[in-house]
């Protein structure tokens, strides 16, 4: 099982918040810790700016994840962030379900650093997957609704991008599938960020990872 733990807005913008978080997700287990790299003027308006992963913030980031031995990756939403990326010598990336819908040119840049890719269903219908490529079963909603979950369409994807609350709903699909990827939103307690009504905390998380493997 392969264990990503979304950051996303969670890190409140804030370098050292970021590392505690990243920290805790390596104590927890995880396999990745994945950040999202989008500009606020293109998506939000201007809102959330204090949200924004920066290149400066993204390379200390990174750097401390190579120093405590997690990998770090990011969605991305825009090309020159790829690029970007590349000089940090990622292994992987996600796109998001809305890029498909926004951004072809960010798909393109990715596609031509030829590393896997995970992406998120159901807007990926005009991609033909690469064997390196991993496809995530997910519900857009924040928080995503259980009920609405249709397993046999789960089961036959690479693994979940768990919006539901708490991690039942992930540890159910851990012990169906316990050769795929669970990505679940974290934080370190709750915040002012627009993830953290959804997200689990780092304890849920060692809790998830702890019942999975066991």
């Amino acid at each position: 099982m392969y264990f990503i733990a979304e950051i996303g807005s969670n890190w409140l913008g804030d370098i050292q918040i970021a590392k505690e978080i990243i920290k805790k997700c390596k104590e927890a287990g995880a396999n990745a810790v994945k950040f999202q790299m989008w500009r606020a003027d293109d998506l939000y308006q201007g809102k959330y700016k204090e949200y924004e992963l920066t290149f400066e913030k993204a390379k200390i980031i990174k750097q401390y994840c190579d120093f405590i031995g997690i990998e770090f990756f990011c969605s991305v939403f825009y090309p020159e962030a790829v690029g970007f990326l590349e000089s940090l010598g990622v292994k992987r990336y996600k796109l998001a379900s809305r890029t498909w819908l926004e951004s072809e040119e960010t798909i393109q840049a990715v596609g031509n650093t030829n590393k896997p890719m995970i992406y998120s269903n159901p807007h990926h219908l005009f991609y033909t997957k690469r064997d390196i490529d991993r496809e995530l079963y997910c519900i857009p909603e924040y928080p995503a609704n259980p009920d609405k979950i249709d397993w046999k369409e789960l089961l036959e994807c690479d693994g979940f991008s768990d919006h539901t609350l708490g991690i039942e709903m992930a540890l159910k699909y851990a012990r169906l599938r316990p050769d795929s990827i669970i990505e679940k939103h974290v934080k370190l307690d709750d915040n002012l960020s627009p993830d953290s009504p959804f997200s689990i905390t780092t304890q849920e998380l060692a809790t998830l990872i702890t019942l999975s493997t066991s």
